[in-house]
């Protein structure tokens, strides 16, 4: 959230330079906050007891996974990653994709009853509608009237598939943890 103000308060910086911090000092707090928030939401629904046992039974390393992309692409920024190493970008949108899935694959695994096959596409179909909505929101946030508008087409392309890839592998991993989980259970 620090770096968020810096990069806000002091625009100038090259590395901060229309890429729409203004957005993401909105945007990234509610977005970390969205899903554990919901889950908090609905497990004083389905009568998780007191604030204590919601706090104690909280997915954390799930939300760790999820909030932690945020974090990267910020110091990416700050450090001017994005600008200074050529491939930044493209390893960011693959990892940070398996990051977020990976977290959401967590979630998604203690609910899921289905096949491991299933849960691999099911995180790898959320991972690459998230992609989209990112891309979506880059968009609005800096391409759209911005420097990058030549080549963002090219770039929107690497990033989905990227994106949607790491996805992919994020599902994998639950997948496997959600076969060796029952074995290990018996």
């Amino acid at each position: 959230m620090l770096q968020l103000a810096v990069a806000t308060a002091v625009p100038d910086l090259p590395q901060f330079a229309g890429k729409g911090f203004a957005a993401r000092l909105f945007a990234y707090p509610v977005m970390m906050l969205v899903v554990p928030g919901l889950w908090w939401l609905l497990a004083g629904r389905r009568g998780a007891g007191r604030v204590g046992e919601r706090l104690r039974r909280a997915p954390w390393i799930a939300f760790a996974w999820i909030m932690l992309p945020f974090l990267v692409d910020v110091t990416g920024n700050t450090l001017d990653l994005y600008d200074s190493i050529g491939w930044w970008d493209d390893a960011n949108h693959l990892v940070n994709w398996f990051f977020l899935s990976l977290g959401a694959g967590l979630l998604l695994r203690g609910g899921a009853s289905g096949r491991p096959w299933e849960l691999l596409v099911m995180i790898g179909g959320l991972g690459a509608v998230m992609a989209i909505g990112w891309e979506i929101g880059e968009y609005f946030a800096f391409i759209r009237g911005g420097t990058e508008l030549d080549t963002a087409y090219q770039d929107t392309l690497g990033d989905l598939t990227l994106g949607t890839l790491g996805a992919v592998a994020a599902g994998a991993v639950v997948a496997r943890g959600a076969v060796r989980r029952p074995r290990q259970a018996q």
